[in-house]
């Protein structure tokens, strides 16, 4: 039997091999109400994951975002599916999405798995280090704030507002003075903090068990990013959001333009 993080990677990679495979095909669609919908592609997507994961770990809560949840809690142990995340990216024929899969033990993310699935890479991490596997390889996740590149999640959600808004930030002078946004409406983006491909990922939102953020954060915090809310407070303690970066230098720049 699989460890937990080998699973993990499993799954996502899963879920990725659906998704490329619907690529380009003519998908039914589920309202799920206030503009937001999943096609067939994210409800498959899961199917396989969540095959794999009650296979394996059949006593373990599973969260999914199309599934909601199973399991009585009684193990402590809970996986976060999010199948497609940039559903609406995919559905119009983008090809920016990710597949996430994170496993939380009490109030922490012990493992996690990004997949992409049109580059291939999978972005991985557990409790000694985050890396990114291509054609079989791991390499280890450096962060780096040389991009300049934020990315911004301009979705709602904004329960901040008017504190906090992120068209706002854009606008800030003090922004575009040091930054060059970014919007790619997927948490992939979040991954790739972690890889060095972007300085930060800031957004608003209530993030708490959240199938769309838990492994992308994690990822990050096992890369060395600073990570925390819009008020520079740990996750999940305060207004909630977050604003991950890939030094403390740009953290502090961007907490000043957000206050």
């Amino acid at each position: 039997m699989r460890n937990d993080t080998d699973l993990a990677i499993a799954a996502a990679e899963a879920g990725a091999a659906v998704v490329l495979g619907a690529f380009g095909d003519r998908l039914d669609r589920v309202d799920k109400g206030a503009g937001d919908f999943a096609t067939a592609a994210d409800i498959a997507a899961e199917q396989a994951i969540l095959g794999l994961l009650r296979t394996e770990r059949p006593d373990d809560d599973v969260v999914g975002e199309e599934s909601g949840l199973t399991g009585d809690g009684r193990q402590g142990r809970r996986w976060l599916v999010d199948p497609l995340c940039g559903t609406l990216n995919y559905a119009t024929g983008g090809m920016a999405v990710a597949v996430n899969v994170a496993l939380r033990s009490g109030r922490e993310t012990v493992v996690a798995a990004v997949a992409d699935p049109f580059s291939g890479e999978l972005f991985w991490s557990d409790d000694t280090g985050a890396w990114v596997r291509r054609d079989g390889r791991d390499e280890k996740l450096t962060p780096s704030p040389e991009s300049r590149l934020v990315d911004v999640n301009l979705d709602p959600p904004f329960p901040n507002a008017p504190s906090f808004r992120a068209a706002e930030l854009l606008a800030d002078p003090r922004f575009g003075a040091q930054f060059r946004p970014r919007v790619i409406s997927t948490t992939l983006a979040v991954a790739w903090v972690a890889a060095g491909r972007r300085a930060a990922y800031v957004t608003d939102g209530r993030l708490e068990e959240s199938v769309h953020f838990a492994a992308g954060i994690a990822l990050c915090q096992a890369a060395g990013c600073v990570v925390t809310d819009l008020q520079g407070q740990p996750m999940h303690t305060g207004s909630g959001g977050l604003v991950v970066a890939a030094d403390r230098a740009t953290h502090e720049v961007l907490l000043g333009i957000v206050g």
